[in-house]
C-alpha cells in the first residue's frame, strides 16, 4: 500500500497517511510522498483545498526513531527531511488537517502547518521530543508559541504535557472539535466550502493571515493592501460584486 493515499472530488483532495504499522510515523518515505503529493496538488488549478488526514487512532507521529539514529547532524540540518518540510510549509492551497487520536511530534507540527485543524474529541496533541534528548525540529518551537502563547508552549515542550481536543481548541491550536465519528467528514465539508469560493481570493487571504504571524502590524497591513489590490483586479472579484448587485449566485472562474 502507498504510504499516502490520494482521493479527489468536489474541488478538493484528501491525502491520508497510511503508515499504521509505525503509528503513522512520518518516516522519510512517508514525508517524501506527502511533500511530493502536496506540491503536485498545489500546482493543480482544479484542486482548491486539501485535507490531510491520518487514521482514527493516530493522525501522525514523529520521525522513524531507528532512522534518526543513523542520521548525521548535517543531514538533520540540511538534508532531505528539511527540504520536505520546507516544501510542505510553502503550499499555497488552503490546508485542512483532519485529526483523530494521537497527534505528536512531527504530526503535531504538520497539523500546525495546516490552516484549519478539525479534531475529534478523542485527539491528543503534544511535542514530546525532549524525552528523547531532542527538541522539535520541524518548526514546533516557533509555531506552538504563536498558536497557544509562550507559557503553554513551554509547558508542552519542556514537560511533554498533552492537550486534549477541548484544551487545544481553547488554546487556539484547533479550529473545530467533532464527535469521534465525524472528524474526517467535517474536515472535508470545511474543505469543500473553501473550494467553493474563488481560489485567487482564498490564496491571497491565506497569505495575508500567515504574514500576520511573521511581521509587524504596519508591514502586515501594507501586505494586506497589496493582496486586496490583487484580489480586486481578479475576474472573480468583478463577478462577485456584480452577482451581489444582481442578487444572483456568482459563477466563479477561479481567476
Amino acid at each position: 500500500m502507498a504510504p499516502v493515499i490520494l482521493d479527489r472530488g468536489d474541488g478538493i483532495a484528501t491525502l491520508t497517511i497510511a503508515n499504521e504499522a509505525q503509528r503513522n510515523a512520518l518516516s522519510d518515505p512517508v514525508l517524501a510522498e506527502l511533500a511530493n503529493q502536496l506540491a503536485q496538488l498545489d500546482r493543480d488549478p482544479d484542486c482548491r483545498a486539501i485535507v490531510v488526514a491520518g487514521s482514527t487512532k493516530v493522525f501522525a507521529s514523529g520521525a522513524d526513531i531507528r532512522a534518526l539514529l543513523q542520521r548525521r547532524p548535517l543531514e538533520a540540518y540540511s538534508g532531505d527531511r528539511a527540504r520536505y518540510w520546507e516544501s510542505i510549509r510553502s503550499v499555497r492551497t488552503p490546508l485542512v488537517a483532519a485529526v483523530s487520536g494521537m497527534c505528536l511530534g512531527g504530526g503535531c507540527e504538520l497539523a500546525m502547518i495546516a490552516d484549519i485543524v478539525v479534531a475529534s474529541d478523542a485527539s491528543k496533541f503534544g511535542l514530546p521530543e525532549t524525552m528523547l534528548g531532542l527538541i522539535p525540529g520541524a518548526g514546533g518551537t516557533q509555531m506552538l508559541p504563536r498558536a497557544v502563547g509562550k507559557a503553554l508552549a513551554m509547558d508542552m515542550i519542556l514537560t511533554g504535557r498533552l492537550l486534549d481536543a477541548a484544551e487545544a481548541e481553547r488554546a487556539g491550536l484547533v479550529s473545530r472539535v467533532t464527535g469521534p465519528e465525524d472528524w474526517l467528514t467535517v474536515a472535508q465539508e470545511v474543505a469543500i466550502k473553501i473550494a467553493g469560493r474563488p481560489a485567487v481570493a482564498q490564496r491571497l487571504a491565506k497569505e495575508a493571515v500567515q504574514q500576520a504571524a511573521e511581521t509587524s502590524l504596519s508591514s502586515g497591513i501594507a501586505g494586506e493592501r497589496r493582496a486586496f489590490t490583487m484580489a480586486f483586479g481578479s475576474d472573480d472579484a468583478i463577478e462577485g460584486l456584480t452577482a451581489f448587485i444582481d442578487k444572483r449566485s456568482p459563477v466563479w472562474k477561479h481567476s
